[in-house]
This record gives C-alpha cells, structure tokens and sequence, in this order.
C-alpha cells in the first residue's frame, strides 16, 4: 500500500510510525512542515532496511510567524498547496493527516478528494475550537463569526474523511457528530518512541555541561505557549528554595514572558534554555528531579499535552497542572507516575513541588513507575496493527462507489489486487 503519513509539526514518534509501515512492506511517504517551529524528530537518522520509507520536509520558502494571524492564514494555505502538491505527484493510495491547521487540512483533503485518495483525519486536537480560544482572548465578542467558519470548515474536513483516528476518548462524541458516524473513529492514544529515551543517570554530558548536576531541578520541556500557563513556573521559581532551579528548555511565546518575569523579578532560579537538538533531548530529561507539563483549563478541553509521554519514558516523576478529566491527567494518575493537580490551583502545585523536592524515594518510586508503564503501553507493533486496520479499511472505503482502478489508481480491497497487510 502506498501511504503519505502528514505530520505538520514534525514530532518523533510519528515518524517512528511511518518507519514501521515501511518495515511492515508499505510503500510510506512521510511528510512535515520543516518551518514549524518546534520540537523536531531526528529525521537524519530514520531509515528502515527495506529503503520504502521517503522523508520531506515541505517548506514555504519564508519564515513561519504565528503572532499575525493574517500572516498566519497565508502561510497555512500555502502549506497546504505544497503538500498537495506532493501528494499530487506520487497518488498514494491512502493519506493520514493530523496536528494541521484548518486551512493547509482543507488544501490536503481537496487533493484527496479530487483524485480519489483516501484520507484519514488524525484528531491530535480541536484546531477549531483552539482558534475560537485564542481569538476570543484577542477580540472578545468580535471573533464569533471567524470562530464559526473555523468550526463549519473542520466539521466538513470530518465529515469528508474516510476515518478518524482520535487520540482521546474525551474526543469521541464530537469527532463522532461532526463526522457523521461513530464507526468511522477509532481512538489510538498518543505515545513515545521508548527506545529514543534510554534510562539515563542524573549525571550526564549535558548536565555537566550546564552545571545542573547537584541541584535539584524541576524541567519544563518543549513548546511554550500562553495556554501552558507559564505563571505556574514563575510561581515555582519565585519559591527560591537553596539547591533548586526550574529549568525550562522551550520555545514560544510562554517564553518569552518567563524572561520578562525573570528580569522583573530577579528569579536567579529560572534558567531559560531554548531547545535543544533532539539527540540531547534524553540527557535533558534524565538531568531533571521532577519534569513539569501545564496546561489551561480551557485548553485542556481541545487538547492534550504530548510531552508526557516522553516524561514517562524518562523514569522521572512527572508534576502536571491539568484538569482531571485530561487525559494526560488520567494517565499519570493510572500509571502512578506523579502529582496531578488544578492548573488554577497555584497553592496546590507548589505545595506539590515541595513534596517532590523532599521526598527522594518518592521521586524514584513514581519514575520508575513512568518508565514500567512506558516500556507496558508504547508496544509499537501493537500501535501499528491498529493503524494498518484503520489505513486498510479508509483504503477499502469507496465513497462514490466506483472501483478505484477507475481513476488510475489501482484497485483495493479485492483478492485480486489488494497488498496484504501485514
């Protein structure tokens, strides 16, 4: 089968995905916007034996700003002719989207539509309601109508898609309404690429190199944005505890307001890192005491915070600022792997940090805890099985009724003709 696997901001363990299609004998082309800015997968390195597996980055040709949300749009849309552009030119038989905004989705799933692909919708977030989120805090009342048309064109976008792959339970009522079939979701949680993260020591080249051997360190890694509530890591460096830094290895706009507050505050706690190259990303972990992950209520209704899964392989405790009903919540919670609390609750995570801090036994029961339910969940064969049955059936999904040898595809879906899955 040949598969485009699209993953606009280019994180790991997609292309780990896409590595073992290929190795399973499907001919994959994985593609990412390598503009984004981000945490990247080490793509220099991912290579499978059977040489079936084509990296490309797509690029615009112009830096990516997300603060001029005119500027925004015009990116997106150009993306997203870019794409379709590729998927153009190599007809797969199949294309999973996800992490995309509404704009480059609707570019990609026009192409698809126009030669008969099938396309599945990966749901790693409502892209919709996150807009009306963020404009709401911009413009207030204002942004209804453009909070609107954001949701009427991902409605269309679920209800044109042959599938659905959904990361979360929580995300099932409204995928399932705006697709227009519960049938068509199919929920597959995100996860790590466990063997990207070894169980290191504490002491390694990196925390040598930046000094961050004896201290105790709480670390924030990967994007930053407003809605991960960067006030909470302020809170927790304005704490001043002897011995202690908070680290936060990051990029965004969440930031850029840590700096403000560091300079304002004379916070001699708060490092600020920007992100570090991915090979060096296990080490960051490992130096850490504590790993800390936020995020907003109101965020935390569209979206999941995917950098937990790479705390629980790091086998360090894991302090979240989360709704309960998140489910990066319910995971640590079910792998025991840390304290969860309120992302209001500023008393209550500090009162929690200070339990971590304290307690050294505790730190090291909860991450081994992380890392044996890393090393139970992120079964990467088990996780391909169910994409290769979700891909197969969008495949075999003929929505006009015709035979897809009708459009110079290919037939699929018959004895005769279809790639066996493996």
């Amino acid at each position: 089968m040949r598969i485009l696997v699209h993953d606009y901001a280019g994180h790991p363990f997609q292309v780990h995905l896409s590595q073992r299609l290929a190795i399973r004998g499907h001919d994959v082309t994985h593609v990412y916007f390598s503009e984004n800015p981000g945490p990247k997968a080490d793509f220099k390195h991912m290579t499978d034996e059977t040489h079936r597996l084509h990296i490309e980055g797509i690029s615009i040709g112009r830096g990516y700003d997300k603060t001029s949300l005119i500027r925004r749009r015009f990116n997106d849309r150009e993306y997203g002719r870019r794409v379709a552009a590729v998927i153009g030119s190599i007809r797969p038989d199949v294309v999973i989207s996800g992490n995309t905004p509404t704009e480059a989705q609707s570019q990609i799933l026009k192409i698809c539509r126009t030669m008969q692909v099938r396309f599945v919708y990966w749901l790693q977030d409502f892209y919709s309601i996150a807009v009306t989120v963020l404009l709401r805090r911009k413009l207030g009342m204002l942004a209804a109508p453009i909070s609107w048309l954001y949701r009427l064109l991902e409605r269309r976008q679920l209800r044109n898609s042959d599938a659905v792959v959904a990361i979360s339970d929580d995300f099932v009522p409204l995928a399932a309404s705006w697709s227009g079939s519960r049938a068509k979701v199919t929920v597959i949680e995100n996860w790590a690429a466990i063997g990207d993260f070894p169980f290191l020591p504490k002491v390694n080249a990196w925390s040598s190199e930046h000094e961050y051997q004896s201290s105790v360190n709480f670390t924030y890694s990967g994007t930053l944005g407003l809605k991960h509530k960067p006030e909470l890591l302020v809170e927790l460096a304005a704490q001043d505890w002897p011995d202690t830094s908070v680290v936060v290895v990051a990029e965004g706009v969440g930031a850029d307001h840590l700096a403000l507050a560091r300079n304002a505050r004379g916070l001699r706690g708060l490092k600020l890192l920007p992100l570090q190259p991915v090979e060096d990303l296990p080490q960051v972990l490992a130096a850490s005491d504590v790993l800390v992950a936020t995020i907003d209520s109101e965020a935390a209704s569209f979206a999941v915070p995917s950098k937990v899964q790479s705390y629980l392989c790091a086998g360090r405790p894991i302090l979240l600022a989360a709704p309960r009903g998140n489910l990066a919540s319910r995971t640590v919670v079910r792998a025991n792997a840390g304290i969860v609390v309120a992302p209001d609750d500023i008393r209550g995570f500090l009162a929690a940090a200070a339990k971590l801090r304290a307690d050294p036994q505790l730190r090291a029961e909860l991450g081994a805890n992380g890392r044996a339910y890393a090393e139970r969940v992120f079964n990467l064969d088990r996780i391909a099985d169910t994409f290769e049955e979700v891909l197969s059936g969008a495949a075999g999904n003929n929505r006009s009724g015709k035979s897809r040898a009708a459009y110079g595809i290919g037939a699929i879906g018959t004895a005769s003709t279809a790639p066996q899955m493996r």
